[in-house]
């Protein structure tokens, strides 16, 4: 008898330029026991998504492995103990690996309702980058209203989802982006308090737009350069939040700096504050799912493609040529 394949995105070898990762028939994931398996319908690609291609991100699967940390889709089978009742479900999950598939096979407590609000694009585009904004703002950060809140990055997936929340939260926003073009994106999407350019030189900016003060709480997805000239323009008892490093060269900090402007440096990684803390993740991920429910969050897709496109649209990510998210369609 034939064993049922479908089609996914597996990582075979570690490569600088994709070459080990490829479009492959795989078989077809089935439910364990306390599982639910998802017909997916849309996967984001994540900036992670790239790094893992190559070996570069702190997560390190064993090969080969399949792609994609979230996804939107229907329940389409279900494992012993599951409730058959879920079977028809529109669901989204995170799934750390796996996604960009044409199925998956997740925790059932993890496949969580799909906000009515979001289409099958943006429900599997805002967990990942909505979950990081909120557990950067909200949980390491604790911003308050009409805080000004200086947003790196601001067109990527994290930032843009940070100008959203920030807005939400009633922070006055900053976003900053190198790029005319994605500039002017982000003040007709989001309309932000000020859009300024993110080249040498922004601290002026934002000194001038804070009446001295300084930023309150600064959001760093960029590091580098970024960073260095963000520690000059932070506000007294401001907090830096450190997300990524996507300029490619890691910062580091004079202790004095910190001490002279009382200023404080935080990492920030969402998926690891909820495994460290669970009960504050399982809040976490109830508040954004009912921000998205209620429409007070807009996350933002730039480009959907279909799953066979992988490249061009990782390629969109890695020349820094998408404002928002980027899904694939394993369907089409």
């Amino acid at each position: 008898m034939a064993v049922e394949t479908i089609d996914a995105l597996v990582v075979h070898a570690l490569s600088p330029d994709y070459s080990g990762t490829a479009l492959t028939p795989i078989p077809s994931p089935q439910p364990a026991a306390g599982e639910v398996r998802i017909a997916v319908r849309a996967a984001a690609v994540n900036f992670p998504d790239l790094l893992m291609t190559r070996g570069a991100y702190q997560l390190k699967p064993p090969l080969p492995f399949v792609l994609g940390m979230e996804c939107s889709g229907v329940i389409d089978a279900v494992g012993g103990g599951v409730d058959p009742a879920r079977i028809g479900a529109r669901v989204v999950a995170g799934t750390r690996l796996g996604a960009m598939a044409q199925a998956v096979c997740v925790d059932a407590a993890s496949a969580r309702p799909m906000p009515p609000a979001l289409d099958w694009d943006t429900a599997a585009a805002y967990r990942a980058a909505y979950l990081t904004a909120w557990v950067a703002l909200v949980r390491r950060a604790a911003v308050q209203p009409d805080e000004w809140v200086l947003v790196h990055g601001a067109a990527g997936g994290v930032g843009l989802a940070c100008v959203d929340l920030a807005r939400h939260l009633g922070a006055r926003v900053i976003a900053a982006s190198a790029s005319p073009d994605k500039r002017a994106a982000i003040a007709r999407l989001y309309a932000p308090d000020a859009v300024i350019d993110s080249g040498p030189g922004f601290r002026d900016a934002v000194k001038a737009i804070t009446g001295a003060a300084g930023a309150n709480v600064i959001i760093d997805p960029v590091g580098g350069d970024v960073f260095d000239e963000s520690c000059r323009c932070i506000a007294f008892n401001g907090r830096l939040l450190v997300v990524g490093f996507a300029s490619g060269r890691i910062p580091s900090l004079a202790a004095n700096m910190a001490l002279i402007k009382g200023f404080s440096v935080m990492g920030v990684r969402a998926g690891e504050y909820g495994r460290r803390f669970p009960e504050r993740g399982a809040e976490d991920v109830a508040a954004i799912d009912a921000l998205a429910a209620s429409g007070a969050i807009r996350p933002h897709v730039h480009a959907a493609l279909p799953l066979h496109a992988w490249q061009q649209g990782f390629d969109l990510l890695a020349n820094r040529a998408v404002i928002g998210k980027v899904v694939l369609h394993p369907g089409a």
